[in-house]
């Protein structure tokens, strides 16, 4: 990738542009092991929102400076919060909840690159991005009731990553997951030797997606999201005809379908194609 502008190196979370559409988020705390706090969850939500809205970006990296992915909350966060009123943590959780929307929800594909530990709420992140690439040395924990306290706003995400069955043993119990178990339980996509095979894969599947219609996934992860879970009736029915034909005569539907059927690259993919 071809870096072509970086934010300020203090900012907890710095946002880097890379050449053919791909932005790159990047925890930016290694001394404190990329925790979470209010902070870095308002510049997370900020720079969510400048990414989204931004035309040109087509691919969203969102990985973390150091050794570590992410140890949850912060210990600082978590003694002021102890500190703070019922309404103050209610305000502090909604914005987390907003956090982890925001994430699930942005219209670009999502690639996680996750190394170290990723406890509480980066189980969480994982479980909004679309792709996600681990080593194996990659350790997940849903690691909150050891602190007497429960994995909440994150766990429509968790659950809809593992299943019910897999999330009621993890929440419960706080094991560590490893990288292989974390694969089969559907948190995790590929795993890889080591962090230089992550971004060699992360490479890979970038090369993957440039090859398809910018458009064309953005349509096609809100329709996972349309309809997942709900039941195959007249309404999914008429909305998934819809959106197909929507897309057959829009500027990307056409032009994917003129260079394939004139055996040439679509206008949207690299010219090294």
């Amino acid at each position: 990738m071809t870096e072509n502008h970086t934010a300020p190196a203090q900012t907890a979370v710095a946002l880097r542009r890379h050449a053919h559409g791909v932005s790159e988020i990047v925890l930016n705390r290694p001394e404190k092991r990329n925790a979470f706090d209010d902070v870095i969850i308002g510049q997370l939500l900020n720079v969510l929102a400048e990414v989204d809205a931004d035309s040109n970006t087509s691919v969203v990296i969102i990985r973390s400076a150091g050794k570590h992915f992410s140890a949850g909350a912060d210990l600082d966060w978590m003694r002021r919060m102890a500190d703070n009123s019922h309404q103050e943590n209610l305000d502090d959780a909604r914005q987390l909840a907003r956090l982890m929307q925001r994430l699930n929800q942005i219209r670009q594909p999502v690639i996680g690159l996750v190394q170290g530990a990723a406890y509480g709420g980066a189980v969480g992140i994982a479980a909004c991005c679309d792709i996600v690439i681990a080593n194996e040395k990659t350790r997940f924990c849903l690691s909150e009731v050891k602190l007497g306290l429960i994995p909440a706003v994150i766990s429509p995400y968790v659950v809809r990553a593992i299943g019910e069955r897999q999330a009621r043993r993890y929440a419960l119990s706080a094991e560590v997951i490893n990288a292989w178990e974390a694969e089969k339980l559907g948190l995790v996509h590929i795993v890889c030797d080591d962090i230089d095979a992550m971004d060699s894969c992360c490479e890979t599947m970038l090369q993957q997606l440039a090859q398809n219609g910018p458009g064309a996934m953005q349509a096609a992860k809100d329709l996972v999201l349309a309809v997942s879970h709900k039941p195959i009736d007249d309404t999914i029915l008429e909305d998934t005809a819809q959106r197909i034909a929507d897309i057959r005569v829009g500027v990307e539907g056409q032009e994917g379908l003129s260079a394939f059927l004139d055996k040439r690259h679509a206008y949207w993919m690299p010219e090294t194609s």
